[in-house]
């Protein structure tokens, strides 16, 4: 995957909780377009929702993800619940954590809390939404239908962010 939505993981707890950081940027492209200036109004750079739900499905992804040591091409199936209650602008900073409600040989259901830092020197973050998720192992697949063998969904940026933030990955 080209696109990462988070930056560190901060926190593993195995086949328990993840919590991971996203540092929102001008730097990212996304937000030149949403949304850009226009006649009288200036622009107004706000992170889209739907990468907010994908920063959350990377965080809880890689959860589900470790708990099998990597060994299964986890994939989102669904979004069962998603509320965001306030904008995320450029220098805000993001906490995703991603705990594991159940967990089986088809997949896993995981609920998210997404959280603003809003005292930076403090350290104090606020809620501002949930997303709850529902994974699959691509490899269980009741079709029977058979995958590249290499796992296509963990590839070298995942593996960078895990490195860099002290988590081992096999292999």
């Amino acid at each position: 995957m080209r696109w990462l939505w988070i930056d560190r993981v901060t926190e593993l707890i195995p086949r328990e909780k993840l919590v991971a950081i996203k540092n929102v940027s001008l730097a990212e492209d996304h937000l030149h377009d949403h949304f850009p200036a226009t006649g009288e109004w200036p622009a107004l750079p706000i992170m889209p929702a739907a990468l907010i739900i994908e920063g959350m499905a990377q965080s809880a992804g890689i959860l589900v993800g470790h708990a099998n040591d990597f060994k299964e091409k986890v994939v989102l199936a669904k979004v069962s619940n998603a509320s965001i209650d306030r904008d995320v602008m450029p220098g805000s900073t993001l906490r995703y954590t991603a705990t594991i409600e159940r967990l089986d040989p088809a997949g896993a259901m995981t609920k998210g809390l997404v959280e603003l830092l809003v005292t930076p020197g403090e350290g104090e973050f606020q809620t501002i939404g949930q997303i709850d998720l529902m994974f699959s192992h691509v490899d269980q697949n009741m079709a029977g239908l058979a995958f590249p063998e290499h796992n296509f969904v963990f590839g070298e940026g995942f593996r960078t962010v895990l490195r860099s933030s002290g988590i081992a990955y096999p292999g």
